[in-house]
């Protein structure tokens, strides 16, 4: 969906009960993912694995959404209390490229930690420097009312429910089967 498709649309398409019909936006291949082995240590592969919806890709930033918007932010603070606040530096969680900043010490950590270097910037022990890659500005700008509209009296609440309805499967007693995909 184009910018100017999502401020047009008959519905808010950032409205988390709709979905964006197939037909109109049809799915687009972007990778595939191969599960490839079984973890070894559930516990520290599985239990303690903190997937957060925050860290992004240079490139790519979050829609309007407001349920993704409120887990922006959510997930870490849950990774934070159930973890740790150094839960990054945890095998599972480790990124290929570890950020080099002075962030160090808290709860967990375990490692070099830095050393006896110091933790502020700017210093004389030539530690990390800036990148000048600060987060650019948006592209995606929205109207006003596509971002805070309450009044849906406009919007098309009932074909996607009732195309749900008509679409669903019967089951051999004559029931509507509702845990058939549609």
């Amino acid at each position: 969906m184009t910018f100017e498709q999502a401020a047009k649309y008959r519905y808010n398409p950032f409205d988390a009960t709709k979905t964006w019909s197939e037909a109109e936006f049809p799915l687009i291949t972007v990778g595939q993912v191969t599960l490839n082995k079984n973890p070894t240590n559930f516990f520290a592969q599985v239990e303690q694995a903190a997937f957060d919806p925050a860290r992004m890709v240079r490139g790519i930033e979050a829609s309007p959404d407001k349920l993704l918007q409120g887990r922006l932010f959510s997930y870490m603070d849950t990774q934070h209390h159930r973890l740790g606040p150094n839960h990054m530096l945890l095998p599972i969680n480790r990124p290929l490229k570890p950020a080099e900043n002075t962030q160090r010490d808290g709860l967990n950590q375990f490692g070099e930690n830095g050393g006896d270097s110091p933790n502020y910037y700017p210093n004389s022990f030539k530690g990390p420097e800036p990148t000048g890659k600060a987060a650019q500005e948006s592209q995606f700008v929205l109207e006003k009312e596509i971002v805070a509209r309450f009044e849906s009296g406009d919007d098309d609440n009932y074909s996607q429910p009732a195309d749900m309805w008509k679409n669903v499967k019967i089951n051999v007693f004559g029931v509507r089967d509702f845990r058939d995909p549609l």
